[in-house]
């Protein structure tokens, strides 16, 4: 099963992986405190109703945080009779921030908490909003005043959010608020199960992903976004690495309407621009002309529901028609359509898509090892995800693996078993740290001829760089523990005779202290009675 489900789509570093940033760690114990508080208030309400209840005051936090400090700016320098107007919305749209009318600043939703009316001035608060900021038409939740929310939880959620963010040009330098939605949205996917991996790819897979393509500059594509967590990593990614936020245009596409929203939402809180349509990519690709330098995406594993049977002639099934019981298939010759000739991809797919031969799908596979478009196969581990257990893997795939900046890379393919990486957050959660993303990229970039990434070699157990000779001889099968063989055994330098005496003296001495051990239970038993 899919970690997003049957039907629905979703989401959502350097050379080598970054440290972990110390604001992300000072403001971990806020983001669980305020999930802790969230959460007490949800009483029986579902999660997956709640999430949008939370995650729309988050937002509406944040624009208007960002809106009060400009304000404030503005009308410092009309003091000064410097001619601008805080009330002028040409003056924050000029800026890239949202213009916030005075119905739905934070300040008046906080004032009017206490009164049963809340729910309602919310919901008129997102309708302003929108109104005002076509771009986010049709985005925001506006279900606040419905029976089912009770007034004096509303209430307490927005006192709670006030907390967040405190306007400071510090906490927003931080990202508190940001990374606060991130953190909700995994804790949410959470708490949903299954339903939660329609919309949410943990953080951590998305970085190898984001750490091993380099998205620097181009076109970046998700057909299939959820909430937008590869675009935000991409741009993070950019941040890091001092480059220009700017210099990658941002294409999505998610056929669930209200995960599209989260979407909108998810990048809007960042100031990323983007273009995410929504509805289905296989039956209404918005972007058919499209050529994405970078695509990173994580679709649904094993969809039986995608409609197949009505696309058996589409133009994009070069490399064989996909079966119509499974679209595994249908979105890797969909990346590949979407790719620049130069164009790199990286997507998440279910481990039987390396190995299966049912319905086709092991020609497909072939075609595509044989036209030279695998660049390299990455094996995680299992327990990875919210919503399923099972191991996954990484395909990257190459338009062109003749230069686009590296080594000539042609007849080759890099294979990484990664599945013993990672440790457990929870008794069913597993999470790789920085320094598994940093070896799995680093090595990643050693071998495609990354500038100053280090010589690469093959490391018996972990990675290896097979010729398409090799692979033909596997069947066409890009399990990479087919290719990577045993982990080297460490060398035992201590002479086997020499061993044998330390190992018979260690029994005899065990034996020593057990019969000693036996006697004093033995003598134990005969004081009470119970002896022979």
């Amino acid at each position: 099963m899919s970690p997003r489900g049957a039907r629905t789509s979703r989401a959502s570093g350097t050379r080598t992986a970054a440290a972990t940033d110390p604001n992300e760690t000072a403001t971990t114990g806020l983001e669980a405190k305020l999930w802790q508080s969230a959460d007490m208030l949800r009483n029986n309400m579902d999660a997956a109703e709640y999430k949008h209840v939370v995650l729309g005051l988050i937002f509406l936090k944040y624009i208007s945080d960002a809106f009060e400090a400009k304000h404030a700016e503005l009308a410092a320098a009309a003091a000064r009779a410097e001619g601008a107007d805080p009330e002028d919305p040409d003056e924050y749209k000029a800026a890239s921030i949202f213009w916030v009318p005075k119905e739905a600043r934070w300040s008046h939703l906080k004032a009017s908490a206490p009164q049963p009316t809340i729910g309602r001035t919310v919901d008129d608060a997102m309708d302003a909003i929108e109104r005002e900021n076509p771009t986010l038409k049709g985005v925001l939740p506006k279900d606040f005043g419905r029976p089912g929310l009770q007034h004096a939880r509303l209430a307490q959620l927005i006192n709670l959010v006030s907390d967040i963010g405190l306007g400071s040009p510090a906490d927003r330098a931080r990202d508190i608020l940001g990374r606060v939605y991130e953190y909700f949205l995994a804790q949410f996917a959470s708490a949903e199960g299954k339903k939660g991996g329609q919309f949410y790819t943990p953080s951590r897979v998305v970085r190898v992903l984001v750490e091993m393509l380099a998205p620097y500059k181009g076109r970046v594509y998700d057909p299939c976004c959820g909430s937008g967590g590869m675009f935000v990593s991409s741009e993070r990614f950019i941040e890091e690495h001092r480059g220009r936020v700017g210099d990658i245009s941002i294409y999505g596409q998610e056929s669930n309407y209200t995960t599209w929203r989260l979407a909108n939402m998810n990048l809007a809180i960042r100031g990323i621009g983007a273009n995410i349509a929504q509805g289905d990519s296989f039956h209404g690709d918005a972007f058919p002309d499209l050529k994405a330098d970078y695509v990173l995406a994580n679709p649904p594993f094993n969809d039986s529901d995608w409609r197949g049977e009505l696309l058996r002639n589409d133009k994009r099934w070069v490399y064989g028609t996909p079966p119509a019981g499974n679209a595994n298939f249908a979105w890797v010759q969909h990346f590949i359509y979407h790719l620049a000739p130069t164009g790199i991809a990286g997507f998440v797919l279910a481990n039987g898509s390396m190995s299966t031969n049912q319905s086709g799908e092991g020609e497909i596979r072939k075609s595509i090892v044989e036209a030279d478009l695998v660049d390299c196969m990455v094996a995680l581990p299992g327990q990875l995800f919210y919503s399923t257990q099972i191991p996954v893997c990484l395909w990257f795939l190459a338009r062109d693996k003749r230069n686009s900046g590296f080594r000539d890379r042609r007849g080759e393919t890099l294979f990484i078993d990664a599945r013993k990486l990672g440790s457990m957050t929870d008794r069913t959660h597993r999470e790789l740290t920085d320094a598994d993303i940093a070896r799995v990229a680093g090595t990643y970039h050693a071998w495609r001829g990354d500038p100053d990434a280090g010589e690469y070699a093959d490391v018996p157990g972990f990675c290896k760089a097979a010729k398409l000779d090799e692979i033909r001889g596997h069947g066409h099968v890009l399990t990479p523990g087919r290719y990577v063989g045993a982990e080297a055994a460490e060398e035992d330098a201590e002479p086997f005779n020499d061993k044998m005496r330390r190992l018979v003296a260690t029994l005899r001495e065990q034996q020593a202290e057990a019969a000693r051990l036996d006697e004093l239970i033995n003598a134990n038993l005969r004081e009470l009675g119970y002896g022979e």
